[in-house]
């Protein structure tokens, strides 16, 4: 979608629109800033920082999406110096003719945490990763493979370079590629009949007859991202690495899914460290094809919004013990439809069996329940339905808990006419006490089908 339709009063950015008041643990500030291509650009800026005493810590460039004669550059910075910090960005405006977007900056006392106020701004943090896919940790499968290492690097520039309402690029997968994507394909399938959910086994099918999931073949993003949008509005995004809890859960409030393209090494088939492509397409699409399930999904990520980040942790580990590794009830028989287990094949047996602890699914004891991340759970939470599960969800923001996510529904009704940050955070601090407690009514009115959160 072209920037036209992302103004605000006339502005494709209001300033502030960017600043994101999070938690600064570590002393870090982020700015975005745009510089004309020109010669010297780059240099004049970074001596003004050495002038000042400020050091960065991370740069990475694009070329604008609004202006083709500019180029964007997200930094980080120490925030020792903030005073001269203030001193820079001036210069930098008024100086040099930058524009400067600042990110992030020590949290202020009941302040909003920034989040998207469209789907569009999802580009914002898109590529905020935590992990970058071609630096993989010494214990990774892949950590001496240079063939390796590099393809990734290809995968990641092409999660970097993409924009909101773009075709997600095909990609060329290699002969071994596809050989590992064959074993854990024929692996898995093998056990969906007797260990998936209804919901799992009853929309396969219909990816293997439209979107090529076949065990010769790694389907493509694009494909899927067009098969979901006609089930239930959810898309794919292509993303380089691990996003923060905050990043990941917002895009879900806007249905859409960032996704990996990349596949584990072929050495460990049947084992990976990460989130590939083996455990997006084969654990977690299919399931985003289901209109409770992907209810459910969005309702998570709409939590999230202006959340903060106690509740973000609540929310995620909930996201953990359900979307990734949650059981459900069917009859007399228990079933996985977590992502993390429908993509293991180890697991989803172990999951199963006698060995693990099962417990019902209640909220309270869920969202504060500590997990390991790189063995097989040791408790997995059993919910009756996905119905049973949203309604525990919305019992849990009344009771409380955060999760002013009708705040999205008039987000989206005023987006056109922009909104001042602090008119938004009075807003959103108003809407916390009660708005919510009208969610059910903005869910199930006709006026506001699935799509108002999706589609603009």
């Amino acid at each position: 979608m072209d920037a036209q339709h992302c103004k605000m009063n006339g502005d494709p950015f209001q300033e502030s629109m960017y600043i994101e008041e999070s938690s600064n643990k570590n002393g870090v500030i982020s700015l975005i800033f745009s510089l004309k291509e020109e010669v010297g650009a780059l240099a004049k800026v970074l001596r003004t920082f050495e002038e000042k005493g400020i050091n960065l810590t991370h740069i990475e460039s694009r070329p604008s999406r609004l202006n083709k004669d500019e180029y964007e550059f997200f930094i980080n910075l120490e925030g020792k110096n903030v005073p001269a910090l203030d001193k820079i960005i001036k210069s930098l405006r008024n100086d040099i003719g930058a524009t400067v977007h600042e990110l992030s900056r020590t949290k202020k006392k009941d302040t909003v945490p920034w989040f998207p106020r469209s789907i569009q701004e999802l580009d914002r943090f898109a590529n905020q990763i935590l992990s970058y896919g071609a630096e993989l940790d010494a214990d990774h499968p892949g950590f001496k493979d240079p063939v390796y290492r590099a393809r990734r690097k290809e995968f990641a520039d092409i999660a970097y370079n993409y924009r909101h309402g773009q075709p997600i690029p095909r990609v060329t997968y290699t002969e071994e590629e596809r050989k590992t994507w064959g074993t854990v394909f024929r692996e898995l399938k093998s056990l969906y009949p007797t260990h998936a959910c209804y919901e799992h086994n009853h929309v396969f099918p219909l990816l293997e007859k439209y979107c090529g999931y076949r065990e010769d073949n790694i389907p493509q993003l694009e494909d899927i991202s067009k098969f979901l949008q006609t089930c239930t509005g959810f898309r794919l995004r292509p993303v380089a690495g691990l996003l923060s809890s905050r990043d990941f859960l917002a895009g879900l409030a806007f249905r859409v899914f960032h996704s990996t393209q990349y596949i584990r090494h072929a050495s460990k088939p049947m084992y990976t460290p990460e989130p590939d492509i083996c455990h997006e397409l084969l654990g977690h699409v299919p399931l985003f094809a289901d209109p409770s399930f992907a209810q459910f999904s969005q309702e998570i990520g709409l939590a999230s919004l202006g959340a903060p980040d106690d509740f973000i942790e609540k929310l995620a580990t909930v996201y953990w013990f359900t979307v990734e590794f949650g059981l459900c009830k069917e009859g007399d028989s228990l079933k996985a439809y977590g992502a993390g287990l429908l993509s293991s094949f180890g697991e989803l047996q172990y999951c199963l069996s006698s060995k693990p602890e099962i417990q019902p699914l209640v909220l309270e004891k869920t969202a504060v329940q500590k997990y390991p991340v790189t063995e097989f759970q040791p408790i997995y939470y059993v919910a009756e339905s996905f119905k049973d599960a949203k309604e525990k969800l919305s019992q849990q923001f009344q009771s409380g808990g955060g999760g002013w996510s009708c705040q999205v529904i008039s987000i989206l009704r005023s987006s056109e006419q922009g909104c001042d940050i602090n008119e938004w955070s009075f807003f959103l601090s108003f809407v916390r006490s009660w708005m919510v407690l009208m969610l059910p009514f903005f869910l199930l009115s006709p006026r506001f089908p699935q799509g108002c959160f999706y589609v603009f």
